[in-house]
């Protein structure tokens, strides 16, 4: 028999749609919550619409987006622009532990449904609300993209070279980083909410998740009174930082001083360790475009195969850059079983990234995501004690 996951018996509703709210959930789900996914009817969750599609044919059971971020999850249908809706929500909320949604701060008052409400229902109800700038202060109402959330919460000033435009993150990191925010607070006042019988609400904003995560930059400003500007190829610790072309892709190299020696070693170089040019930190800051030389000139002679096995060699810091496509033949992905296969009834089975961290005794749990709909008699008729008749008058009005 499966052991169960660490959150098993943690029950979830999720009013989620595109990244944030589905990835937090996601995360939930996999580690054991039941998750019920709550979507409008007709076209669901807008993720349905995202590409890439199953053998790029746009269908809303397709989604790549979709099936990733839902996976494990169950799936129901309810128009909460309805009197019925809202009332059958409410229902569902008496009985779950945590609640995620990502709409912005006016839409679940307008609908009926704040916090305040919804914890008059369920004094021990977790709401987890993640929005780009949060439920109070003078921008909680604007609009806002993943770039957005990039933008303002600093990340971009520090990303792209020095005399260049900032640039942005690959992908939707904002999202993501924001719905794993979520997660982490989800789990720690769920467990509070079970000792003392009371939840909370949860605000989750996107920009202050990027802004969080600005490492030293903010303390370097605060004791040094500087601004932290982006640098070329390095800063005043690491002088040698950066990403030179191969023979069949890029490989990335970041060394300190206790490094610079391997570095040497690594291309062939070993006189270079005590040369005056290179021997100091500060003499490798000044003497930067040579060196960036000397290393380029040994890394495109070079695959990234074998870039990393002589690297290994001399324990020198080398790393390949590996494309998305390169990712699951990575041996040592393989081994750690990173990747997993779920079948899903309208693409068969897709090998999809598994789980972002290990547990022990409590493994990853494994399904797909739900069909629009394809649990709605599991929930309405065996958990909430409606007749299918109910199900058939409820989807002609409209409210399932």
């Amino acid at each position: 028999m499966p052991a169960e996951g660490a959150l098993s018996g943690l029950k979830v509703l999720e009013l989620g749609q595109a990244i944030s709210a589905p990835y937090c959930a996601c995360l939930l789900a996999g580690y054991g919550a039941e998750v019920i996914k709550i979507e409008p009817p007709g076209e669901g969750d807008p993720a349905r619409k995202t590409g890439p599609f199953f053998r790029d044919i746009p269908h809303h059971e397709g989604s790549g987006s979709f099936l990733y971020l839902n996976t494990r999850k169950k799936g129901i249908t309810l128009n909460l622009e309805t009197r019925a809706g809202v009332d059958i929500f409410k229902q569902l909320v008496k009985g779950a532990d945590i609640l995620v949604e990502n709409f912005p701060p006016e839409v679940m008052p307008g609908l009926g449904l704040s916090y305040e409400t919804l914890e008059r229902e369920n004094p021990a109800l977790v709401m987890v609300s993640i929005t780009p700038f949060g439920q109070t202060g003078p921008y909680r109402d604007f609009e806002s993209t993943n770039l957005t959330a990039l933008a303002m919460g600093g990340i971009m000033s520090l990303t792209g070279e020095p005399d260049r435009e900032p640039l942005k993150n690959a992908g939707f990191q904002a999202e993501y980083q924001g719905g794993l925010y979520a997660f982490a607070a989800a789990t720690i006042v769920s467990f509070g909410a079970m000792m003392t019988g009371l939840g909370q609400h949860v605000d989750v904003s996107l920009m202050e998740c990027m802004a969080s995560g600005l490492e030293g930059s903010l303390p370097f400003t605060a004791y040094l009174g500087a601004e932290h500007n982006r640098h070329r190829g390095g800063n005043r610790f690491s002088p040698i930082i950066g990403v030179y072309p191969c023979r069949d892709g890029y490989v990335g190299v970041h060394a300190n001083a206790r490094e610079w020696p391997m570095v040497a070693k690594g291309i062939g170089r070993p006189e270079l360790i005590d040369d005056p040019r290179f021997s100091t930190a500060s003499a490798r800051r000044e003497n930067r475009d040579e060196l960036e030389a000397l290393i380029m000139g040994w890394t495109t002679q070079h695959t990234k195969k074998e870039i990393y096995e002589i690297a290994s060699r001399v324990r020198a810091p080398f790393a390949p850059v590996l494309t998305v496509g390169e990712l699951p033949e990575s041996p040592h992905l393989k081994a750690r079983d990173f990747f997993v296969e779920i079948d899903h009834p309208h693409t068969g089975p897709i090998i999809y990234p598994g789980a972002p961290f290990k547990m022990s005794e409590t493994p990853w749990q494994i399904g797909r995501a739900p069909l629009l709909g394809e649990h709605n008699q599991e929930i309405y008729c065996e958990r909430l004690g409606y007749a299918r008749e109910d199900l058939v008058r409820l989807r002609r009005q409209g409210v399932i």
